[in-house]
């Protein structure tokens, strides 16, 4: 009997797989020294794909039901093994079964600032961080692309490639997308989208598909949030000299409700009384226009790539281009005058965009001296 026992539990007659582990995403089923026994039961769960494989080579695959395992349908391993009709033996194969539910909450962040460039704030650094879900669409492409022959495979054996992937695509996306740091915010919804369909190439090279992506914040540095801070708390002040009145009111108010005697609380008053009177000759006076520093000056946008450059600047130090006005030879005397004039400063003559000729009515340039048309003169 106990020779008997050990033949027979070298037949597997049921072949299935629990998971016990939400992030395994492959599990070998243990056949070593083992054979399955044909007509053996198959149960491969929802969520679930079973692979077999023959010698390294991928041979048949079902999917979620209960199948009897006979020649008729495994097609691919009884070609391999080329058996014979009616085939009744035990077999060796292996058996994978694949984990196709969705892997959710799989965190993405940036390890190391994204360089960019912004309008308002000129070259800025950009932090994020976020969550992604994808899952197994292609099983073959997945053993034949990543598994290998490993035992069991989970999602942290990937998380680390993946985490490269989002990060090198979303960097490009942000970059091209030109959306001021300002209103990040307001486009969470359409950048997790499209790069969600960025990556969807790229996973797909593995076998996966990337079914969400969500970017949860995007954030810049300290300092220019200070800016930033700094920038809101002038607006909600206004106007600087009602604010030091209000303060220099606020002042006389304390000062009032003073209820300190003796000389010490007299001299101080008096040292109070003359400080708050500087205060507030200088608080409620007119306050004199501001003389605008160099770093003030007036700002113009380049006419070619936008850039705030100084007005008295003749190129714009971001793009290399010149920004003083065009010059256009004058339609009589020739001389330089700036574009879209209407006279000539020189000779006085008016700048028209074309000349019409008098005989045919032909239009013509404006520097035309006979009509292209009929060869008349022309008088400019």
């Amino acid at each position: 009997m106990g020779i008997f026992n050990f033949f027979k539990s070298q037949f597997i007659e049921v072949i299935e797989w629990t998971d016990q582990n939400s992030n395994t995403m492959v599990y070998r089923f243990p056949v070593q020294n083992n054979e399955i026994k044909m007509g053996a039961s198959l149960i491969v769960r929802e969520s679930q794909v079973a692979v077999f494989v023959n010698e390294g080579e991928i041979a048949d695959v079902f999917h979620p039901g209960h199948h009897v395992l006979y020649t008729q349908n495994m097609p691919v391993l009884t070609k391999l093994k080329s058996w014979q009709t009616g085939f009744n033996s035990p077999f060796k194969a292996e058996v994978y079964f694949i984990n196709t539910k969705q892997f959710i909450d799989q965190k993405w962040g940036t390890s190391n600032p994204i360089m960019m460039r912004d309008r308002d704030f000129g070259m800025i650094r950009l932090r994020g961080y976020g969550i992604y879900s994808y899952r197994v669409a292609e099983p073959v492409v997945f053993l034949r692309e990543l598994f290998g022959t490993n035992a069991s495979y989970d999602t942290q054996s990937i998380e680390s490639h993946l985490k490269k992937m989002i990060l090198s695509g979303l960097t490009d996306l942000f970059a091209e997308s030109q959306i001021p740091a300002l209103d990040l915010a307001m486009h969470y919804d359409e950048l997790s989208e499209s790069g969600r369909q960025k990556m969807q190439e790229r996973f797909s090279q593995f076998g996966f598909e990337i079914t969400s992506l969500y970017i949860e914040n995007l954030s810049l540095p300290k300092e220019v949030e200070e800016a930033m801070d700094k920038r809101t708390t002038m607006g909600v002040l206004g106007n600087l000299g009602q604010y030091q009145q209000y303060q220099a009111a606020e002042a006389i108010r304390d000062i009032a409700k003073n209820e300190g005697g003796g000389l010490a609380g007299a001299g101080a008053g008096l040292g109070a009384g003359a400080a708050l009177g500087n205060v507030m000759a200088g608080a409620f006076a007119t306050p004199a226009q501001p003389v605008p520093s160099p770093a003030e000056e007036q700002k113009i946008a380049c006419p070619h790539c936008q850039s705030q450059i100084r007005a008295t600047a003749k190129f714009c130090p971001d793009c290399g281009q010149s920004v003083q006005p065009q010059k256009v030879p004058c339609v009589r005397c020739h001389v330089e005058i700036k574009a879209n004039s209407k006279f000539c400063g020189e000779c006085g003559a008016q700048q028209v965009s074309e000349v019409q000729c008098q005989a045919c009515g032909a239009t013509n340039a404006p520097s035309a001296k006979f009509c292209g048309e009929c060869g008349e003169g022309l008088s400019n």
